[in-house]
C-alpha cells in the first residue's frame, strides 16, 4: 500500500520552501539596503544644497585671494628691482670708496713724510749738529 507520498516529494517539497524562504529574506535585505540607499541619496541631496550655497562666497573669498597673490607678487617683483639697483649703487659706492683710498693713501705717506723730514731737520737744529737726531749719550754728553 502506498499512500502516494513518497520520500521525492518530500524532498521536492522542502526544497521549495526552503528556496522561497531564501527568496523572501533576499527581498528584506533588498528593501533594507534600498531604504538605507534612499536615506544616503537624500543625504548627499542636502550637502549637494550646502555646498551650492557656499560656492558663491568661497569663490569671490579665492578671488580676492588671488588678488591679494598678485599684488605681493608684483610688490616682490619691484622691490627686487629696488635691491638690485640697490647692490649697483653699493658696488658704486665701493667703487668710489677704493678709488678714495687709492688716492688718499699715498698723500698720508708723503706727509707722514714730510713731517718726518721737519721732525729731523728740528731736531738737528736744536742740537746743532748735522746728521740724524742725537742719541741718548749725545743727550747725556751735551747737558754735562
Amino acid at each position: 500500500m502506498s499512500s502516494g507520498i513518497d520520500g521525492a516529494l518530500i524532498r521536492d517539497v522542502l526544497v521549495g520552501v526552503g528556496v522561497l524562504i531564501i527568496g523572501i529574506g533576499v527581498f528584506i535585505v533588498s528593501l533594507a539596503l534600498s531604504r538605507t540607499l534612499t536615506r544616503f541619496g537624500s543625504t548627499l541631496d542636502a550637502i549637494d544644497t550646502e555646498i551650492a550655497a557656499l560656492s558663491k562666497p568661497v569663490a569671490e573669498t579665492l578671488r580676492h585671494v588671488g588678488g591679494i597673490a598678485d599684488t605681493a607678487d608684483a610688490t616682490i617683483a619691484r622691490l627686487g628691482g629696488v635691491v638690485g639697483r640697490l647692490e649697483d649703487v653699493a658696488g658704486g659706492v665701493g667703487g668710489t670708496a677704493k678709488l678714495a683710498t687709492h688716492a688718499v693713501a699715498p698723500a698720508i705717506v708723503n706727509a707722514g713724510a714730510a713731517l718726518t723730514g721737519v721732525s729731523a731737520a728740528l731736531r738737528r737744529l736744536v742740537s746743532g749738529r748735522p746728521g740724524s737726531a742725537p742719541s741718548t749719550d749725545d743727550q747725556a754728553v751735551t747737558h754735562v
